[in-house]
């Protein structure tokens, strides 16, 4: 007998949850904004809109599914099964943690807070809930390009937006750079890091750095298998160059780094406590991954 499906409900400790566990109770949490300013009715008025959303999401649910709640901060903890349907109820942000951690599982945005989110991965209400649920493993899905680093001692990290390789704390690192395409280009380099990112996270810190390059590159699409990638800040010097800054990966190209530093690290999405560490004389691979993210509606 096969299992009913699961839902997994991911979300995250409100900013509310957090002032009150910091500073005790309402009131002193209170107090601690008054000080600054801050009024936290604001802020209590989120928190009662994110608990409204979970709870309409929750009565949606259909009573022969299996439930889990899962919070942003136990993601690496959990192990997801072939047949869940997860469920985000949040910030576009939080689709980019959860999915890292997926295997071509369906996943439903549910924004939270309208007009304060873009909507970009939470494109859809709490009232909707049921309905995508019902389609969700049958319907229509958006299949939304990941990018991959694989360590040459097998260490893999996945990521929606995008990844950055550099120093912890965002020093300089030194490595090799190289190119499997334009003639497989090799250059030692001094930076605070190398930042490559996907169509989806051409809305976040990608454009960002995109924008200050002057828009030279054409940005891909979400579903395009196609990256790009910069260098932030090179430094030339007699022993580093800056000829190779920036640049577009295809889904066969591959973008090479050569630890020339005591230690570098390679995180995505912004989620640094999850990071694969490489020591000198390692190298990691970045191109389009092999999975992708199933974005329902």
């Amino acid at each position: 007998m096969s299992l009913a499906p699961r839902v997994v409900l991911v979300h995250r400790t409100t900013e509310y949850e957090e002032l009150v566990a910091r500073h005790g109770t309402h009131g002193q949490a209170a107090f601690f904004l008054s000080s600054r300013g801050r009024d936290i009715a604001e802020v209590a008025e989120r928190h009662r809109r994110a608990r409204e959303a979970l709870a309409a999401v929750v009565s949606a649910i259909p009573l022969t599914w299996r439930q889990a709640r899962l919070e942003r901060a136990d993601l690496d903890r959990f192990l997801f099964a072939p047949e869940d349907v997860v469920v985000v109820v949040g910030q576009d942000g939080l689709v980019a943690n959860v999915a890292k951690y997926l295997m071509g599982q369906p996943v439903v945005g549910i924004d939270a807070d309208p007009g304060r989110n873009p909507g970009v991965l939470v494109r859809h209400r709490p009232q909707d809930a049921g309905a995508l649920l019902a389609s969700a493993h049958g319907g229509s899905a958006d299949e939304l390009t990941m990018v991959e680093a694989v360590a040459d001692d097998t260490q893999r990290l996945v990521a929606l937006n995008e990844i950055y390789l550099g120093a912890a704390g965002h020093q300089t690192a030194r490595y090799r750079l190289g190119l499997d395409e334009y003639g497989g280009a090799v250059e030692p380099q001094a930076s605070s890091g190398v930042l490559v990112g996907t169509g989806t996270g051409a809305s976040g810190w990608l454009r960002s750095v995109w924008q200050e390059r002057g828009g030279g590159l054409s940005l891909p699409g979400p579903t395009d298998e196609r990256l790009l990638w910069f260098v932030r800040e090179a430094w030339p010097s007699p022993a580093t160059g800056t000829s190779l800054v920036a640049g577009e990966l295809t889904a066969s190209g591959r973008l090479s780094l050569t630890v020339e530093s005591d230690r570098l690290i390679a995180f995505g999405d912004g989620m640094e406590g999850d990071a694969v560490e490489l020591m000198w004389g390692q190298t990691v691979r970045v191109g389009v991954a092999g999975v992708r993210l199933r974005l329902v509606g």
